[in-house]
């Protein structure tokens, strides 16, 4: 798992992934500005307040928006970087299993759910994470047990859809659910980090991509003339 991590890392300066993460980050912006303009334009032109008050209150408003879009910078750039993890996934099989059969392409449709899917999931992690602030007693280790199950699932089952169908898919990952878990589990502890969690699409997909492989190969060495791409 050391090495998977590793690997993911060390891939993640090359020019297709900072090209993904600076296009996610880029249209991220742009989304949050245009949002923060559009309702303080609303807002002014819909309520009327005395000068000053008005005023203050954009002022106070346009801040919280600026506070709140520091929370929503994750989960929007997940949520448009979904659209290129499937280009992230080859970029990853042809680096590193050149000689194994390439992954299919997933369609644009599913493509599309998969990147909304990605993205509600990391909100909803982000929002939690909120929530545990506000609330004494909870335990840490629950916030992230849950959390590596859920981003571990939907990240594996992302890298085997490009070499199963879905059904195959998904009793693989029950096969494998304690390495699942744990892989999820470091992307659970990424996601927690400020500013590194942006890099949480691009990492969780590689790794995935990683330990899909090298559990296909080691069911191939178990079933002698199994393909490793359709295990």
């Amino acid at each position: 798992m050391l090495a998977a991590a590793l690997k993911s890392f060390s891939q993640l300066p090359t020019r297709p992934f900072r090209a993904v993460l600076l296009k996610s980050l880029g249209l991220t912006v742009g989304l949050l500005v245009a949002l923060i303009v559009a309702i303080e334009t609303v807002f002014g032109a819909l309520v009327v307040l005395p000068g000053w008050l008005e005023t203050t209150i954009q002022w106070l408003g346009g801040l919280g928006l600026v506070v709140a879009s520091v929370f929503l910078i994750a989960p929007i750039t997940s949520l448009i970087a979904g659209l290129y993890l499937d280009d992230i996934a080859a970029e990853v099989e042809k680096r590193h299993y050149p000689n194994d059969p390439p992954g299919r392409e997933l369609p644009m449709l599913t493509a599309m759910g998969t990147s909304l899917k990605f993205g509600l999931v990391v909100m909803a992690v982000n929002i939690l994470a909120l929530f545990l602030l506000l609330i004494p007693g909870v335990n840490v280790v629950a916030f992230l047990a849950a959390n590596g199950y859920l981003l571990g699932r939907e990240f594996f089952e992302l890298a085997a859809f490009r070499h199963l169908p879905q059904a195959e898919a998904k009793r693989l990952r029950k096969a494998n659910r304690l390495r699942v878990f744990l892989s999820g589990l470091a992307i659970a502890g990424l996601v927690s980090v400020p500013v590194l969690n942006l890099l949480t699409p691009l990492f969780a997909t590689a790794f995935m991509v990683h330990t899909y492989k090298d559990i296909a190969a080691r069911q191939a060495r178990r079933a002698p003339g199994a393909a490793a791409g359709s295990v």
